[in-house]
Order: C-alpha cells, then structure tokens, then sequence
C-alpha cells in the first residue's frame, strides 16, 4: 500500500469531471469511461495517450507516493491529515492555463504564484514523517543520474526530485504525446477544457490517495476541506 497527498477539485466539481472523463476513469468513484469520440483522434490513440494519468488519477502532487514508515498507520496519517486541512486556509490560484511540459500536457498555473509554493512545501515537510525510507530500486527509478543537483538532494531529503524550489504545480491531462501528434492533443485539450482556463483555480482541499498494490490505480481514499473552503 502507497499514500499521496494530492491536490484534487472536489468529487463533484465539473473540473473532476469533464477530466475524469477525458483520462477515462474517476479516482474518487473508480468508475471507469470509454475516449469519447474525436475526428481527430481516434479512441485507441486517446486511450493510450492518456494510460499513465489514467492510473494515477486526476490530480496536482503535492507529496508523491509513500509506503508508510513502520512507527505509524494508516489512522495516524488520516488523523494529521485532518488536522493540517482544518488549519490550512484555502486559497485560488488566480489564472489556470493549458501548458505542455515536454511531450506532455498538463493544466498548470500562468505564473508562480508564492501561496501556491509555500502551500506545497508546507504540506511535504508536514508528512515527512510518515514517509518510509526509498528503497534504492526507487531511487534508482527516479534515474537520479539525469536529475539536478538540487533535484538529486530532494530525492535523497524528501523522496521525490520536484519539490520546494523544484516544485511545479501541474494537472496532467497526458503522458507523452508523440512531437506528429502534439498540435492535434493540443487543440483538442484547449477546446474540451476552454471552461476552465483563463480564470482562476480553488486550492479548496487536500486528497489522500491511495494506491493498493504497486501498479494498481491510485483511488481518493479521503477529501478533506482545507479552512474556509466553500462547499
């Protein structure tokens, strides 16, 4: 069993859905949701496009997955977590954009929003604690050979390369999109996520994620309103 401290929209925000039905499944419900049809882009190649987000679930990593230290349970982690949302206040990113990020594309911010990176940060040191020691096959898997310096550091302090000034807040729509086909996922993704570009973005909760076994989808295990949020 892993945990993650994911930023989602709500259950039933539209963001979750309309993302949820573009990845193919709901990381809340686990309900799961055949590519819709596109003249462009058929539905084997938008499934296969969008697999890797897909099992993850639709989301923002705050703190990447972890296995549990052996001092402390699942209820430990839960009870925390409540506890750091309820004292949190929520806060908006002002404008969400459309970005791609190498050969993938993502919902990121327009622009470093220091809120945003501090909120990130907060949340990593918080859970360290919780946070089992990486095993050096997963230190390996991060390929730490074509990481930063500072990249390197974090994922010997934090267990992940992309945190406190690496950190870089983004909602991945897709894995990596073939250089041919990137003008196509990028038209396409602008359209079907038109509503929510250009305007800003509620930080209103904090996810706790799960993933069962390793390779398993990741499933929202818990919501949890962060202080002030509005229902």
């Amino acid at each position: 069993m892993r945990y993650a401290l994911y930023f989602s929209p709500p259950k039933d925000d539209p963001l979750t859905g309309a993302a949820s039905l573009w990845l193919g499944r709901d990381a809340f419900s686990g309900e799961t949701y055949a590519a819709p049809d596109h003249e462009r882009l058929g539905q084997a190649e938008q499934f296969e496009l969008t697999a890797d987000p897909r099992r993850y679930g639709f989301h923002a990593t705050i703190k990447a997955p972890f296995s549990l230290a052996a001092s402390v349970t699942e209820k430990d982690l839960l009870t925390v977590a409540e506890e750091f949302a309820s004292r949190t206040p929520a806060f908006e990113i002002p404008e969400l954009v459309l970005g791609q990020l190498g050969r993938f594309f993502a919902l990121i911010p327009a622009s470093l929003h220091q809120p945003l990176q501090d909120f990130a940060a907060k949340v990593v040191k918080s859970f360290e604690p919780f946070r089992a020691t990486l095993s050096p096959a997963d230190i390996a898997r991060r390929n730490p050979e074509k990481l930063s310096d500072s990249q390197r550091a974090n994922l010997q302090r934090w267990g992940y390369p992309y945190v406190m000034e690496d950190f870089g807040f983004h909602m991945t729509l897709s894995g990596q999109v073939p250089e041919t086909r990137a003008e196509v996922m990028k038209a396409i993704l602008t359209e079907r996520f038109a509503d929510f570009t250009g305007r800003p973005l509620s930080i209103s909760g904090l996810a706790v994620f799960v993933e069962e076994t390793r390779g398993a989808p990741f499933k929202v295990h818990s919501w949890l309103p962060l202080s002030g949020a509005k229902s």
